[in-house]
């Protein structure tokens, strides 16, 4: 084959986990190329709030919290009902602290940990952010270290077609498509991290029917290349029905209502005016309470030490500045505002406000914060698809496996497309999962890829 460009690692897809995976591989002085195929480097990480799980890091000590690989491991796997890889789980767990300290430390993009609130399924407060608590903030900060490096070529509007392989089934390469045409880079190792396949409706509706009617508010380029390149290849899937859900989508600005609001003493009603689950189960399975209600969408209900609360968080610090939600002195007016049977808020606000800490009410729900104070918000919410959970089959060094469970030589799955660690369903999804799997199965593949391609050069890469 004649061959346009030739690298040592090739990168198809510029969202967070793919340039977590092109900083570490280039830190050993080994040339990248990191094809996206849109003209922003962006993806789910910029739609995030940056959170990122992570156990037994230094920013955790300073604070006297206790935490560990085998906390960590123990409660994705509860949240998930044992369905995924434990393998894959304590991969992850182990390398959360490593990577959010090398973030820290080496990228010198600023992590700590958040205190507001501990979202569902969490035993510890582990989640890790930047100050702005903004994706977006953090994509912009990774795309300026890697305009930093002059061993890593950024190619944009250039997506994957296919995996190329050798007679004996090695990944050699990848053809990709460009506004020039197509083109063919072989590469020693290649990473897929184009995220999953939330944004084609024919695989959601193939794979996952239960959401298919809700919105999708993940990156619209997550169409599921990467997937499809590697089944053809002859890897192996797994988890497709899994996904993550939110239900707290504010339609008007297109921004996340942070589920701070409920773990903070909030709750959500339908347009009824009435509750109708256990709001603190997750945002993802509580997705699919939603859209089992009348016209299928609803409020959250908080008050101003929530709001107050919220506001170090970027996007709700947007919706603020957009006025997005509605404030009143009295449940009565605030019932007036949103337009719902006064009587019916009344009632349900009456009755929550009853309820004392750790005991369960009707659905279930144990935690209670605070008693709920004037002045009173809502803000109007609509449940959607964020990302898929399932994909490309892989070890615990992101390698992509055949379906036979062997390994595909020289190709590695990260983030979206790849199984992920939310076992088979939403309710397997725990908050941070998705960022987790990017990022950390980036900087797995990339230390793998380091250390293999050493190994062949008996220990010296430069």
């Amino acid at each position: 084959m004649e061959w346009d460009a030739e690298v040592d690692v090739i990168i198809a897809g510029g969202g967070g986990g793919g340039l977590i995976t092109a900083l570490t591989v280039a830190q050993s002085g080994l040339e990248v190329a990191v094809f996206e195929k849109t003209e922003h480097l962006l993806g789910n990480t910029a739609a995030s709030a940056s959170m990122i799980p992570a156990c037994n890091t230094k920013f955790q000590h300073q604070l006297g919290i206790d935490d560990s690989v085998e906390k960590m491991t123990a409660d994705i796997l509860m949240k998930n009902h044992n369905e995924s890889d434990p393998a894959l789980v304590r991969a992850l767990a182990t390398v959360s602290g490593e990577m959010v300290e090398w973030i820290n430390d080496s990228l010198q993009i600023e992590m700590s940990v958040v205190l507001e609130f501990k979202y569902p399924g969490h035993s510890a407060l582990r989640m890790h952010a930047p100050p702005s608590r903004s994706g977006l903030e953090l994509m912009k900060k990774l795309k300026r270290k890697v305009s930093e490096r002059d061993n890593i070529y950024l190619l944009l509007q250039t997506s994957l077609q296919k995996l190329i392989q050798d007679d004996t089934g090695h990944v050699i390469g990848i053809e990709v498509s460009a506004s020039e045409g197509t083109r063919y880079i072989k590469g020693r190792k290649v990473v897929i991290a184009t995220n999953g396949f939330g944004g084609n409706k024919e695989l959601v509706k193939q794979h996952i029917p239960e959401i298919a009617v809700a919105a999708y508010f993940g990156y619209e380029a997550n169409t599921g290349e990467g997937m499809e390149a590697g089944i053809t290849s002859g890897a192996a899937t797994k988890s497709l029905t899994a996904y993550q859900g939110h239900a707290g989508i504010n339609e008007n600005t297109g921004l996340l209502v942070t589920w701070g609001t409920i773990m903070m003493g909030g709750f959500y009603i339908n347009s009824l005016g009435e509750r109708f689950a256990n709001e603190t189960q997750g945002y993802s399975e509580f997705t699919r309470e939603v859209l089992k209600q009348p016209e299928q969408y609803g409020y959250i209900i908080y008050d101003e030490r929530i709001h107050r609360n919220l506001l170090s968080i970027e996007d709700y610090k947007q919706i603020t500045e957009m006025e997005a939600y509605k404030t009143a002195e009295t449940v009565e007016v605030l019932a007036q505002k949103i337009q719902v049977d006064v009587e019916r808020l009344s009632i349900t606000f009456k009755n929550y406000q009853q309820q004392q800490n750790g005991q369960a009410d009707a659905f279930g729900r144990e935690f209670f914060d605070k008693s709920l104070e004037n002045p009173l918000y809502a803000i109007e919410v609509i449940p959607a698809l964020f990302h898929t959970q399932g994909g490309l089959l892989i070890n615990p060094h992101a390698q992509v496996l055949d379906t036979n469970a062997n390994i595909i030589p020289n190709v590695y799955a990260i983030g979206g497309s790849a199984v992920g660690i939310s076992g088979n369903h939403a309710y397997g999804y725990m908050s941070g999962n998705g960022l987790l799997a990017a990022l950390g199965f980036g900087r797995i593949a990339g230390l793998h890829i380091v250390e293999s391609l050493a190994e062949e050069k008996g220990g010296v890469i430069l």
